[in-house]
């Protein structure tokens, strides 16, 4: 749309795009506080600023690349017992932008209806909450895509929810079988209408990608008070 300021993905100009890293490290720098877990959409706190959902399976390293973002280790608390989280929990970055931790998915102990139950509710969230701004999708590079990625991708194009996936893990496969996994992926991304065209590749223990997330993700947040 013509007057919209490009994206960091659009940015070609070396000064530009080093100034959009600025900006998203300064964000993510910023305090980043605990407020909220909604285990029911009655519980949700008030859309008071605009939000980032992150979903994955669980164990696909969403609470590391929460931390990782957010330069902290125990911003998103890891549970021992995959599956165990229920609820959403809602993040205030510098009072800009609201990451929300949605519970992992796809664990194959949960009963069937703790499956569907987490389904509709993360349904119900989707479409009913204007100002998520986009939901971060989590895959792990070092496995194929499961079922239950399918299915969220085809909740989300459901829900008319623009959602962006973003590969985890990818310190830990060799070159040709992430560029295998990319191919795998970018295949995938193209038959879901409410995905975004692009993958991000990251690792949460070296660093890879997350400053060009950061980066991607800043565009969301409310200007910085003077």
């Amino acid at each position: 749309m013509s007057g919209l300021a490009p994206s960091f993905r659009e940015l070609k100009d070396e000064a530009d795009i080093a100034a959009a890293l600025e900006e998203g490290r300064r964000l993510f720098a910023g305090p980043c506080d605990f407020i909220f877990g909604a285990q029911k959409l009655g519980q949700l706190p008030p859309q008071t600023l605009p939000e980032i959902a992150f979903a994955g399976r669980s164990n696909v390293g969403k609470s590391s690349l929460v931390n990782a973002l957010t330069g902290r280790k125990t911003l998103a608390r890891a549970s021992s017992e995959p599956g165990r989280t229920k609820q959403l929990n809602f993040f205030d970055l510098a009072h800009r932008l609201m990451l929300v931790d949605m519970p992992g998915y796809g664990y194959a102990r949960a009963a069937k209806s703790v499956k569907e139950d987490w389904q509709d509710m993360m349904f119900d969230y989707l479409r009913g909450r204007p100002v998520l701004r986009r939901v971060v999708v989590l895959c792990d590079a070092r496995i194929e895509i499961k079922s239950h990625d399918r299915e969220v991708m085809s909740l989300l194009d459901r829900a008319a929810v623009s959602f962006q996936v973003v590969l985890t893990k990818c310190d830990t496969v060799k070159p040709a079988q992430l560029a295998a996994k990319r191919a795998e992926m970018e295949a995938e991304i193209r038959s879901h209408p409410a995905a975004l065209p692009f993958l991000s590749v990251t690792s949460s223990q070296t660093g890879e990608g997350i400053e060009a997330l950061r980066a991607e993700l800043a565009e969301f947040a409310l200007p910085k008070a003077e």
